[in-house]
């Protein structure tokens, strides 16, 4: 654990979910493969677009759609209709074809393991402190089993534009009952958690899994409060707060 900026009485928490509370990258990985699988088999017509096309596509949407890209949901599924109006569909089929499409991704979002550490960590500090999640993805946390620990677990697109902006720091400050400054906010990137939590008023603390350098790193833009490697890194700190 490091610190580099002092902290003040600690009264409530928020968590950022992917990378934060789980290894994100392999369900993405997973989620994608087979998302592609089932493209080429119900719409064989796909099979002509290969993954570079499939990008270009996509930044095409954010272009003429700006706001679609703080919704992770809507965003692949006008990236998918736009795909099908390409090859020809007719415009109520693009649309249908999407929509499938998302609910296959979806399907697969969530399928992943949290790690036990996780829940007890949750778990420990739910009983201690209010608990609000704010992520930009759009993973199911009662799948998860993960939204029991939370007051509200708050989603860019359906609950505002996503980090860094303020929309979802701003809407968990309203629910928490405290001023932000005794906010400690946990993240794992550098711009959209840390930067963004010392931007509107939290407490920032940088979750560091892969033992990367701060200063070394060109997403560093503002000093975290702390740095910690894993999550029960917080126990004792937190315990030692919320005496002060």
């Amino acid at each position: 654990m490091k610190f580099y900026r002092s902290l003040a009485p600690i009264k409530a928490l928020t968590f950022d979910l992917d990378d934060t509370l789980y290894d994100n990258r392999p369900v993405v990985l997973r989620m994608e493969a087979e998302l592609l699988s089932w493209l080429h088999r119900e719409h064989p017509q796909t099979q002509r677009f290969r993954t570079e096309q499939w990008q270009e596509i996509k930044a095409a949407v954010s272009r003429k759609h700006p706001a679609v890209c703080h919704d992770v949901t809507l965003w692949r599924e006008k990236q998918l209709q736009t795909a099908f109006l390409q090859l020809g569909y007719a415009p109520e089929e693009a649309q249908q074809a999407a929509k499938d499409g998302v609910a296959v991704a979806l399907s697969w979002r969530s399928r992943l393991t949290v790690p036990p550490q996780t829940h007890q960590v949750l778990s420990a500090l739910a009983g201690e402190f209010p608990l609000v999640a704010i992520t930009n993805g759009n993973v199911d946390t009662k799948v998860l089993g993960l939204d029991v620990y939370f007051k509200a677990v708050l989603q860019a697109g359906p609950d505002g534009a996503a980090k860094p902006a303020a929309d979802l720091f701003l809407l968990a400050q309203s629910m928490l009952p405290c001023s932000p400054a005794n906010i400690l906010h946990v993240g794992d990137h550098l711009l959209k958690d840390v930067a963004a939590a010392n931007q509107h008023g939290f407490m920032s603390c940088w979750i560091n899994t892969t033992h990367r350098s701060l200063y070394r790193n060109a997403k560093a833009r503002s000093l975290p409060h702390l740095e910690i490697r894993e999550l029960r890194q917080l126990l004792p700190l937190l315990q030692a707060h919320s005496q002060s």
